[in-house]
């Protein structure tokens, strides 16, 4: 059975789309406004599957209020290692929210189900959450510990967590995530800190995103990841000085490991 797969080079020649996904990384997010409008049309929907905080607010200001947009969380650990090549290490769970400009959860609309089941059909498992923005901020409990400390201490995954310093960091910065959250009134309980740190103790050794891009010389999604959070933080009066610090690190580390890629 062959399956036609119609591909563009770029958007002006494409069709207007009733969905549209953002597999892009944040740092060419100022690419969106020539990337997004000519697939828009009534009816569209569009689903960012990207990390960080902040990512859907931007994607409504350019396709406007009457576009529903969804924000996927994907919990899955693969590394491109060619052309047209991925290596799945572990996991693969996509997250499905919708979004709202005041942050109110959303609960499970009718269009997240239909496209549920369109990932189910692939054989992708799908989470849908009532809340995004608290999803949001729990996929930072560990984007921010683990990504981050991938780079500034040049390890994978498991010789963070094996070692006691590492341990201890990365669980120290995963509570400020959640004193972040706490402070837009959003509960992230203690077990879940505790599945996170269970959860990447058990993962395969891994090599971050945030990792494999330093190490190719590429831009770091440090102010989608850091920088906005730190800010949505500051905003409702919660001081987050570890990661605050962690943040310096990247921004230091992402200037001069792009200058020497050059």
């Amino acid at each position: 059975m062959s399956t036609q797969v119609n591909a563009y080079n770029h958007v002006k020649d494409m069709p207007p789309s009733d969905v549209v996904l953002i597999a892009l990384k944040t740092t060419q997010n100022h690419l969106l406004p020539h990337l997004l409008p000519p697939l828009i049309k009534a009816g569209t929907v569009v689903l960012t599957l990207q990390n960080g905080l902040g990512i859907e607010p931007e994607i409504a200001a350019i396709v406007g209020e009457t576009v529903e947009v969804l924000g996927g969380l994907c919990f899955v650990c693969s590394n491109k290692i060619g052309l047209g090549q991925i290596h799945h290490l572990d996991y693969g769970q996509i997250q499905l929210g919708a979004y709202s400009k005041n942050h109110q959860p959303q609960g499970i609309t009718p269009t997240m189900r239909q496209i549920a089941a369109d990932f189910e059909q692939a054989n992708i498992p799908i989470q849908l959450s009532e809340n995004l923005f608290l999803s949001r901020w729990k996929k930072l409990v560990w984007n921010i510990p683990c990504n981050g400390l991938s780079v500034v201490l040049d390890a994978t995954t498991d010789a963070i967590m094996k070692d006691s310093h590492g341990y201890q960091m990365t669980e120290q910065l995963m509570r400020e995530v959640v004193a972040g959250a706490a402070g837009y009134g959003l509960e992230i309980k203690e077990s879940f800190v505790q599945k996170m740190l269970d959860y990447t103790m058990k993962m395969k050794p891994y090599r971050t995103s945030m990792k494999i891009d330093y190490d190719c010389h590429r831009p770091l999604e440090v102010e989608a990841m850091f920088g906005n959070p730190i800010r949505a933080a500051q905003t409702v009066g919660v001081a987050v000085p570890q990661i605050t610090i962690l943040y310096q690190q990247l921004k230091f580390l992402d200037t001069r490991n792009i200058t020497i890629g050059d």
